[in-house]
């Protein structure tokens, strides 16, 4: 891994960039951005992928492994902190003096000194992302945007927009969410994560607080959630709007349902109106009360604003179903904390009627696995009627001796509901074995777990309904 240097210079004017990791959902978004502004753009990722080929499309040049002639006569490089010190083109474009500058230090500059809002938090940033920035193009906008995920409606996870207003997703993983000219900053909740980086949950809290009181037109924050509420009462902010089901919220959720699409009427300023999403949840009740207190602060009413989010869809792996076999539901989710496992869980219980929920969990990190593994099996347990574990996706960590996915499965209660089967050909047929007609089968992680599903897919179809275990 990578820490980013926000020390370094941000070039003023850039012909030509290449991105190493192109093909990540937020850096395929950075790029295309890159194209609309007429800049040459290529870049490099270790697979191929429909991101690569639709950047290939819009006329960037893009390559399948990394390789130092890669850079061609780019200007300047951008990356992401997922990266190793030894990657070539990285190593190479350092050797030749290029501009080299973090992921988040050319969304700075694309932003450039336009009224910004900016979403960070544990949980929730990306589907919040996504309903604000569906909003204000049903309330009319243009927003620039970039998210985490590909927003449903529109099939892409970055835009650029004719007004002044950006829509992003802000990273506090390594602290660069701090790099940005905030106008209003949305804190879903501030659960503590990414201690590799920050060290102590003060930190982490003297960060999120640092990102709220540098916003320059209001701070909208979770009245709900403990960490939010500690955050809150460090801030000296002059404009500070709550949202929740907290009696005291300044956008209040109320006569909450969550059978199927979740419905509920949010208060505000003594008025109240009826909402009815299409996505399930009670998680995602709280994410659009954020999301319209964040539009009230940018000067739209209520009523607009809170119907303007019942057009969000969703976004790619957020409770994505990619397809049903032999009855039995396959849905894809990026969770990958135990609070996002539980809520993804909880939603998928409003929904799925009789059948049972089968979990197809890769941990996630070898640091978050070591520290989280009783939480991730307590919440699994909990919530799903059986799970299977894969083993732990590295990603930029190298491996840990003795942590793997078996902790989680053996922290179980009752090892009769859970498997630990760390070859993906097993898991899948395993998966397909134990499912039958009306269960959803959910993968989770924010890894590589969504790759699976073909697998899973496939052994579905191939698994006599009989051979139920």
């Amino acid at each position: 891994m990578i820490r980013p240097d926000l020390s370094l210079p941000i070039p003023e004017h850039i012909e030509a960039a290449h991105f190493i990791g192109i093909g990540g959902s937020g850096m395929s978004g950075l790029a295309r951005m890159f194209l609309d502004r007429g800049i040459r753009v290529s870049g490099s990722d270790r697979a191929d992928s429909p991101a690569l080929r639709d950047l290939a499309a819009r006329g960037a040049t893009v390559h399948v492994g990394h390789d130092a002639a890669h850079l061609g006569d780019a200007d300047t490089v951008v990356h992401t902190g997922a990266i190793w010190p030894e990657n070539p083109e990285f190593v190479t474009a350092k050797q030749r003096g290029l501009a080299v500058i973090h992921r988040s230090q050319a969304l700075h500059w694309l932003i450039g000194g336009r009224r910004l809002v900016a979403v960070a938090g544990a949980h929730g940033k990306t589907t919040s992302t996504g309903m604000i920035v569906t909003a204000l193009r049903g309330l009319g906008e243009d927003p620039t945007f970039v998210n985490g995920g590909v927003i449903a409606e529109y099939g892409v996870s970055s835009a650029t927009g004719s007004d002044d207003v950006v829509v992003i997703e802000a990273d506090e993983s390594d602290g660069t969410f701090l790099l940005y000219d905030t106008s209003v900053a949305l804190i879903t909740n501030v659960d503590p994560d990414h201690l590799d980086h920050y060290g102590s949950f003060d930190a982490f809290d003297a960060a999120f607080a640092r990102f709220a009181d540098g916003a320059r037109e209001a701070v909208v924050i979770s009245a709900d959630d403990a960490g939010a509420q500690r955050v809150r009462a460090r801030l000296s902010h002059r404009r500070v709007v709550t949202f929740g089901q907290d009696a005291a919220a300044d956008v209040r959720v109320g006569d909450l349902r969550t059978e199927g699409p979740v419905s509920f009427t949010l208060t505000a300023g003594g008025t109240s109106v009826p909402v009815r999403l299409q996505v399930p949840g009670a998680h995602n009740a709280i994410n659009a009360a954020g999301a319209v207190a964040v539009l009230l602060t940018l000067g739209h009413d209520l009523a607009a604003a809170a119907d303007a989010v019942t057009g969000f869809a969703g976004t790619a792996r957020r409770f994505e179903l990619h397809d049903v076999r032999r009855g039995v539901s396959v849905y894809d989710d990026y969770a990958h904390h135990p609070t996002e496992v539980a809520a993804a869980l909880a939603a998928a219980r409003t929904v799925v009627g009789e059948g049972r929920i089968i979990a197809l969990h890769q941990p996630h990190t070898y640091s978050r696995t070591q520290a989280m593994y009783r939480e991730f099996a307590e919440v699994l347990e909990s919530h799903a009627d059986h799970t299977v574990v894969l083993d732990v996706y590295g990603a930029r960590e190298d491996p840990v001796p003795g942590v793997t996915g078996a902790l989680v499965s053996e922290a179980f209660a009752d090892p009769d509901r859970v498997h630990f089967v760390p070859d993906w050909q097993e898991a899948a047929d395993y998966t397909a074995a134990v499912a039958r007609p009306g269960d959803y089968v959910i993968t989770l992680g924010c890894g590589n777990v969504n790759l699976i599903i073909p697998q899973v897919l496939d052994a579905l179809a191939r698994t006599d309904e009989n051979a139920v275990v």
